[in-house]
């Protein structure tokens, strides 16, 4: 018999990520408040948002799914919910094609460019970081 998905049966989960979301999204726009951006100018501040999102998920996940006992709604609630809020694929391209769309090609280049190779170098860093914890014995 195939897989049924659950996750809609138990509200916790849903209900967790919402309440991330619900913390994620406001930290994003606390954060475009305090990063003053110009027409034409780098996107500093989905930028650095996206970065730190990037390397926190990198180090949450390792620590989450390699070294603590697993939680049903700890990583529904951070990863899911308050990461995937805080961070945003969907700005940072439109973003992009602005900045390209009003004549920022180089701009918008130095922009695609740096939030990839970031992105994946701060995950990267997360991942290592969090891999580096000492693993936690169970005492018998």
């Amino acid at each position: 018999m195939g897989r049924t998905f659950n996750g809609w049966r138990d509200l916790g989960v849903p209900g967790a990520v919402a309440l991330g979301g619900s913390l994620g999204a406001p930290a994003r726009y606390g954060i475009s408040l305090l990063v003053e951006v110009t027409p034409g100018t780098f996107p500093w501040g989905t930028f650095w948002t996206n970065i730190s999102g990037s390397f926190a998920l990198g180090l949450v996940m390792a620590l989450l799914l390699e070294r603590f006992p697993p939680s049903r709604y700890l990583r529904p609630f951070v990863a899911t919910g308050f990461l995937g809020a805080y961070t945003t694929y969907s700005t940072f391209a439109v973003e992009a094609d602005l900045l390209a769309h009003n004549g920022y090609f180089g701009v918008a280049l130095a922009y695609a460019a740096a939030s990839l190779v970031g992105g994946f170098t701060a995950v990267w860093v997360g991942l290592s970081l969090g891999r580096s914890v000492p693993i936690r014995r169970r005492r018998p």
